[in-house]
Formats: C-alpha cells, structure tokens, sequence
C-alpha cells in the first residue's frame, strides 16, 4: 500500500510539473489573424500564405530554438469586434506570438488583449500611425511603412507629378481610411497650392455611391484620393467613369494589388495607388514568388512578401533573445537585422520598418506597374 501511494504521489508531482506555467512544450505556437473571409480575404489570404510558407523554411532547418513552429489561425473579417474575440481564442489556446492582423482597425482593437498578455503582434499590413507613434502599443511591430509615408508620398505626388490643383479627400470613415485622408489633408495644407474642394466620408458596403459622386462632380475635383480599400473603391470608380466626371484617382495600398482591377474591370485603367516597394528583383523574392506559383497556381498577392518577413523576423528575434520570452524578444526586435525578400530590414524604437517603403503604381493594361 505504501508503494501505491508513493507511485501515486510521483504521479501526481510529475502533472504538477508538466502544468506548470512555462514549462517548455515540444513546439512553439504561432498564430496569424486576419480576415480570411469576406470582401478582404484576398489581403489576409495573401499574408497568410506568407506565413505559412516562412514557417515550412523555419521548419525544415530545425524550427525556432530546435523547436518546431505549430500555426495556428484566426479569421477576423477585418472587423474590430470579431478581432477582439479571435484574439481572445488564441491568447486563450496559447499563442505564443502573432503575425497580424490585417486591417488596422481590428489590430487596434485585438492588440488590447495581445498587449494585456504580453504577447508580441507584427503586422505586415497595418499601417495606421497611431499603431507605432502613439506609444499605445509597446508590443508593436510591422513589416510596412505607416500611413504617414504613404500620405506624404501620395500628397508630394500629386502636387508635383500630376500637377493638380483641386483634390477631393474621401474615406471609408474607418481607423485606416479616415485616418489616411486626415494625414494626407495636413499634408496639403502644409505643402500649399492645392485646394481641398471636398472632405467626406460614405458608409463601407453600400451599394449606391450615387451621392459622393454627385458631390465629386459638382466640387470640380481633378484628383480623388481615396481612404479605404478594394472593394468600395472600385465600386465608386466604376460610377465616375459610367458618369464621365472627369477626374483622376488614387489610393493607398489599401487599393493596390490584383483585386482592384479584378473588380473594376477596364474602368481600373488610369487609378494610382502607393503600394510596398518593389522588391522582385531581390533573389529570395524571386525563389518564393516561383514556389508560390508552383504551390497555388498564381501569383502572390499582395502582403505575401511583407507576411513572409514578418514570420522571418519573429524567428529571428526569438534565436537572439534565445528564449521567446515577451520581455527579451522585445528587446532583440530593436536589434536584429533581417535579409528577407524585401531586402535587409530592422525595426526603429517605434517598432516601425527600417529598409522599405511605399512607391507610387499606376493601372496599365489590368495591372498595376510602378511609376515613381
């Protein structure tokens, strides 16, 4: 009998051990959140083939700290209130840390509970300023340049390349939309001689953009410049070339990759956008643009690359922290240097990239082609 109850003490004691917080389990958790589904799956799915390919190499070359990485996933439909419940699920089954989310409204509203868990997040397309600059998010990083270069890129564009003097500002009222047209007005205003005619925002999904364009046409507009993504944008330019308003338009990256001119068709001819760097010239660039198209059929989207570096970068903070503590990781962001597809990239104290930004395209021909 008392060799049952020692047994069943060692039992019991060897549980205690293995459940004890910490404790070192056979892989590391990762998860990627972003919208997967709805208008702006094409965005989340194209980060998160990004991922997912990163974590095959990681992977095949002994894992992170000779452990491997176990994905997991979260689909957020670029909503605040659906992130903050997918964020809720993988900090609750354990992530460890998070590559995402995609739109920057939902990683403002998931990042407070990241941040609550100590929980490193690294975006490769959120851009919204207040993401870095705000000091809000401490546990921050992100593989795109923010919303403040790409507003003084677009506004320096506009005044100086395509020589206008009337801008219409429109935006999808939401954190990255709105908060791009606020940042590209203080742009104008500061630079001077171009006139703001019209600032306004319309409801995202709506069906009808007959009022806006109205608007756009009456305020003698010669540039819309757009806050927002895809799917409203090529609806409302679609309406102004049907209504022949004579004006050019422009977007940020939240218009830029295939699924614009898939939407609107030849009426996509002539829209600008900012959009990462092009970086296809870079060798590894080119080896995983190759493996993707073996591996899917097609081309990579937009944030394939950006998705690809932001799991690069988390693997190789954690091998320099040698630890996935939040606290030494952290630390070792501000320290490592990366050779990704986008080329060499760090991270600044603001937990912003250093090595990229954003570039002006133009639509030629049903596909975008950078000209500045």
């Amino acid at each position: 009998m008392k060799s049952f109850f020692k047994g069943l003490a060692v039992a019991i004691l060897s549980m205690m051990v293995f459940a004890a917080p910490g404790f070192a389990e056979d892989t590391i958790k990762v998860a990627n959140a972003g919208a997967l589904s709805g208008d702006l799956a094409p965005y989340g799915i194209s980060a998160l083939r990004g991922v997912e390919m990163a974590v095959e190499d990681i992977n095949a070359k002994d894992g992170i700290l000779g452990k491997k990485v176990e994905l997991m996933q979260g689909d957020d439909v670029c909503k605040p209130e659906v992130a903050v419940n997918v964020a809720t699920k993988l900090v609750s089954d354990g992530a460890q840390m998070v590559v995402g989310h995609v739109c920057s409204g939902a990683t403002i509203a998931a990042n407070k509970i990241y941040k609550d868990a100590n929980i490193l997040l690294i975006s490769s397309s959120a851009t919204n300023d207040d993401l870095t600059l705000s000091g809000d998010h401490p546990n921050f990083f992100r593989t795109i340049s923010n919303d403040g270069a790409q507003a003084a890129l677009m506004t320096d564009f506009a005044k100086n390349e395509l020589k206008v003097k009337k801008v219409a500002l429109i935006h999808d009222k939401g954190d990255y939309g709105k908060g791009q047209m606020e940042l590209a007005k203080a742009e104008f205003e500061t630079m001077g001689g171009v006139d703001i005619v019209l600032f306004e925002g319309v409801t995202t999904g709506a069906m009808d953009y007959t009022a806006i364009v109205q608007k756009i046409k009456r305020s003698d507009a010669e540039l819309v410049m757009w806050g927002g993504y895809h799917s409203d944008a090529s609806k409302i330019i679609r309406m102004l070339k049907k209504k022949r308003v004579d004006t050019l338009f422009m977007g940020a990256d939240g218009i830029y990759g295939d699924n614009l001119p898939n939407l609107a068709g030849k009426y996509a001819e002539g829209v600008y956008a900012t959009g990462p760097n092009d970086t296809s010239s870079n060798p590894m660039h080119q080896a995983l643009t190759k493996e993707h198209q073996k591996k899917y059929g097609e081309d990579p989207g937009t944030f394939f690359i950006t998705g690809y570096t932001a799991m690069q970068s988390l693997a190789t903070a954690a091998e320099k922290a040698g630890t996935v503590d939040y606290d030494a990781m952290r630390a070792a962001m501000f320290e490592i240097t990366v050779d990704s597809p986008m080329g060499q990239i760090g991270f600044d104290e603001n937990g912003d990239i250093v090595g990229a930004g954003f570039s002006v395209y133009r639509v030629k021909d049903g596909k975008y082609q950078q000209v500045n």
